[in-house]
Formats: C-alpha cells, structure tokens, sequence
C-alpha cells in the first residue's frame, strides 16, 4: 500500500507540473470552475437526452417548478398553481417578474410554444413520449392530431393550462426536468437549429446566461441580472470546462483550478478518498448494455442474448473496478425508486442470480450448445459501442475478458468521444452498447417505458405486445396498486427477453475541492450550483 500511494503522489506531482489548468486561473470572486464531461451533442433543453448536459440546461433555463435545496419540489417560473378536483387539468400562474437574459417577460405563450415543439413529429424530439401524460399528447407525436390539439393554452400572459390524460403523481417533478423548459419562439425563428450555438442568441430564462461559447473548451455562464431571484444566487460565474482526461481533471482540482470534476482516475479512488476531495452521492440510476436486435442475426436469439448476460460476474465489477458502493444488477430498475409501499427493487427482488458466477457459467455455455455456438464455435465477433469515460473503459475490458473466458466469444470494444458516442447510439450502429439511464422522476415507468415498441430513444428496437400492453396500463391507470403491479410484471417480461444486460446500480464518484461549499445532490444526478460558494 506504501509503494502505490508514493507511486500515486509522483504521478500527482506529474500530472501538476504538465496539466494545462495553470494556478491563474484560480478564482477569487466566487467562481467556480466545474469539469463534467467533453463537448455536447446539443444544449437545446427540447432536444436533448443527456444528463451531464441537462446541468448547463438547468442553470441557463429555468421550468415551471424545481427543486430546493432539500429536493423538493417548488415554483420556478410560476410562483403557484392550482388543480381541479379530479386532479388532471393544472392551471400555472407565471410570475410577473419572470424575466429572459435579454429582458422580455416570460409568458404563457412560452410554454404553450415549447411543449406543442417537444411533441412536433417534425422536432424530432427523442424524449417526445414524456408529453404523453399530456392530452392529445401520444396522438400528436403520431401524426394523428395537429400539435394546436395538445391539451395546453394560455389563458392570459401569466396564465398557463395544462389537461392531462388522467392524475399523475409525478407530473410537477416533470415540469422541474430540463426537456420541459421553455425556449423562444422568435430566437428560434431567427436562427433556426443554431440558435445554441452562441451566446447572443442563446437566451435563457435561468438564474445564469451564457455569455462563452467555446467549443471543445468551456461554456461559461455569468449570472443573469434580470432573473426574478438573482439576488440570492450566490456564485458570479460558472466555468463548464468540456474536457474529459482523467488526470488533468484531477491536476485541477488539486492545485485549486478545477473545483467540482466528474472524469479523474478510478484506479486510485480509495487513496483519493482518504484525501478527502472524493464525494459519493447515492443517485437512482442503472448502467448496463443494451442489445440491437436488428444488427446481427445472432442477438435475435433470447438463449445467446441470456448467455452473454450470465457470463458476466457483476459482483467482480462493483467490487474490483468502480468502488463505489454500488450493488451488482440482478434487473433493471434501481433501489431507490417507490412502490405502492416500500421501494420497488426490493419488493421485486433480482431477476438474474447475482450470488452464484460460477453457476452462471455453467448455465451460459449451456444455452449458447444449445443456439448452435458450442464453446463459441462459429460465432461472429460482436462490437461493444462505448464512450471514452475512464470507468465505461474499464469496465468493457473486464466484460471482454470475462465473455471470452466464458464463452470463448470476441468482443471487439469500439471506443468513441461522447457526441459520436451519442450520434452511434441513436443511429442504432452497434451490436451491444452501453447505457447509464438515471431516474428523471421517482417512478419505475421511468425506466421501462423507453424500452416500448415505439419509444423514439428505444435505440435496440426492442419489441414485445405484452410489454407494451402493461407500460400502457402504468401510463394511464389512475389507481397505483393496479399500476405497480403492471410495471413488476413489465420489468419481469423485459428481463426474461434479456434485452439489455443490467450490470450494476450507479453511485456517482465526484471530486470536490475541499474549498467548495452548498452544492445541492440529488438522486438525478443533476447538481445544482445557485448556492455554492467558495470558502
């Protein structure tokens, strides 16, 4: 153990003297340096469908409600609102003083324009199915009805209606998520699909604006002078830094340039955390790889799908790779998530037998004789699409070795950077993939209804009628036993279809300057910066 701290402090010392993040750009005005991830595919908050980037959302935009500091749910954009008796028609009052960075006044309109955008077929808006609560919502998206049909309207300037399908228990958390936020009809209009790509037409209604656009290199946001709340918004400015080297991450944050960084070494998280700069945070999440069902002809068959899944020994991964406390995958949805009592992973127990590797083993090689692939005898190579993140490489070299072992099938790992990473996955170019799906509301639907027959993000064109037909029920029952238990028995069908392979539940590695205070954690993974500030 000596030998590999002082083996890690030389490489410290290393790293320090040739990182890039030089000491001058150490902040004294409570400016906080933030390093997440590598450039985005987009920051329109409509359209896109990445978590780390909802965060620059969030603190340029703002929705109709959010969250606290405790993460509960309160006004945003509208200081109240009000529903009817049957609990499905929402009525907003906006706040007057509801203002964008470029000093017009937030409207109803707003709003009305932004949702009939998101469920537009035209957008082309991958999370389009979250709107299905909405009226009208699922036959707008299909083409069926016109987007003025959607059950939205502004009574006056500040007055903003929303009817749904039926009550939704979670539907104030969906209006705080960043899909929901609004955006400017007449920016759009103007400067068309680049309209993000600037700071003089990049308007938002956040507590921040974005005053640098510097691709590959940083968003920087100042605060915006005319938000409602701005003068309890505590940091000045907010540097995105768009850089995903591990090492340089972590050179930052020891030297004081870099105060908040998700990518930095894994290997070495436990001396780092005795350093005391690691920050775990619980978050309701699940990482696994998903299938493509119309790539290989191979993937198509349930028995060899099942056989890749067993080969693999999650409770290795957790235990020996990302350190974090997370637990090995036996299904799908993860602890953390409500059921009518209790939390729904527990009350549904493990699909997939987490306690016995060798015994999946021994079941892998069985099925796989049994599709025709003894001991992988003419069984084509199969690509894994991954990102370049440290830990989703890590983790592809264990799976690869652990698959060869066990099956004695090649697995060619195919590495990209986080946008053409995102761009693969949505043209649905890859044999297997990998996927970190985070809980945007503390509802299981939440991770199962992107898997339905015609979910616009359902990327491995997963297919089953029964599946389907109990997503439904979850979507539109007004009763939760009658809706808890059709999501049980999705997950259950889901999982027996081995559409993806779960490999563990999420706990999010950060590092943190000791010198930074009042971020705000939450289960989403969406953190929060109004009240952080520097000691």
């Amino acid at each position: 153990m000596l030998k590999k701290i002082i083996t890690l402090n030389l490489l410290i010392l290393s790293i320090i003297s040739c990182s890039k993040v030089s000491k001058k750009e150490i902040n004294t005005n409570n400016d906080i340096v933030i390093n997440l991830a590598p450039e985005p595919l987009t920051i329109d908050p409509t359209l896109n469908t990445d978590n780390l980037t909802m965060i620059y959302i969030l603190h340029a935009f703002e929705g109709l409600t959010k969250k606290d500091a405790d993460n509960k749910i309160i006004g945003g954009a509208s200081e109240s609102w009000d529903i009817n008796s049957k609990g499905n028609i929402y009525t907003f009052h906006i706040r007057t003083n509801a203002k964008w960075s470029d000093g017009k006044s937030v409207t109803a309109k707003d709003f009305v324009y932004t949702w009939r955008r998101a469920v537009d077929p035209k957008t082309a808006n991958k999370y389009s199915y979250y709107f299905e609560v909405i009226k009208n919502a699922k036959e707008v998206i299909s083409g069926e009805k016109t987007i003025e049909e959607l059950g939205v309207k502004a009574i006056d300037d500040y007055t903003f209606e929303v009817e749904l399908n039926s009550p939704t228990a979670y539907f104030l958390e969906l209006t705080a998520y960043p899909p929901f936020y609004p955006v400017r009809e007449d920016i759009i209009n103007k400067y068309g699909d680049e309209w993000t790509l600037k700071p003089e037409s990049y308007i938002g209604n956040g507590a921040f604006k974005v005053t640098e656009r510097n691709f590959d290199k940083s968003i920087i946001l100042e605060r915006n002078t005319n938000y409602w709340n701005n003068e309890n918004i505590k940091p000045n400015k907010l540097t995105f830094l768009l850089m995903e080297e591990p090492n340089t991450s972590l050179a930052g944050v020891l030297n004081g340039s870099i105060h908040f960084a998700k990518p930095f070494p894994r290997n070495d998280i436990e001396t780092l955390n005795k350093k005391g700069i690691v920050h775990i945070v619980p978050v309701a999440a699940s990482y696994y790889y998903r299938f493509n069902l119309n790539n290989k002809e191979v993937l198509k068959d349930n028995r060899v799908r099942r056989a890749l899944s067993l080969a693999i020994d999650r409770d290795y991964i957790v235990k020996s790779i990302t350190k974090c406390g997370e637990r090995p995958a036996g299904s799908l949805v993860p602890y953390g998530i409500n059921d009518v009592d209790g939390d729904f992973r527990e009350n549904g127990g493990d699909n997939i037998n987490i306690d016995d590797y060798k015994k999946n083993v021994e079941e892998a090689r069985k099925l796989l004789s049994e599709a025709g692939y003894e001991n992988g005898k003419n069984f084509p190579v199969l690509d894994l699409l991954i990102a370049t993140r440290e830990f989703d490489v890590n983790i592809a070299d264990a799976v690869q070795n652990m698959i060869k072992d066990a099956l004695n099938i090649d697995v060619r790992i195919v590495k990209h950077e986080w946008a053409s990473y995102l761009q693969n996955m949505y043209n649905k170019d890859f044999d297997m993939a990998v996927y970190l799906w985070y809980a945007d509301y503390n509802d299981s639907i939440n991770f199962l209804n992107i898997f339905k027959s015609d979910a616009p993000n359902n990327y491995g064109s997963y297919s089953n009628n029964a599946f389907d037909e109990y997503i439904d029920i979850a979507s539109t029952n007004k009763n939760n036993d009658i809706r808890m238990h059709a999501l049980h028995l999705s997950e259950d069908i889901f999982i027996k279809d081995n559409a993806v392979i779960p490999i563990y539940f999420y706990s999010e590695a950060l590092l943190v300057s000791p010198k930074l205070k009042g971020v705000e954690y939450d289960s989403q993974g969406l953190y929060r910066f109004f009240n952080a500030y520097l000691e």
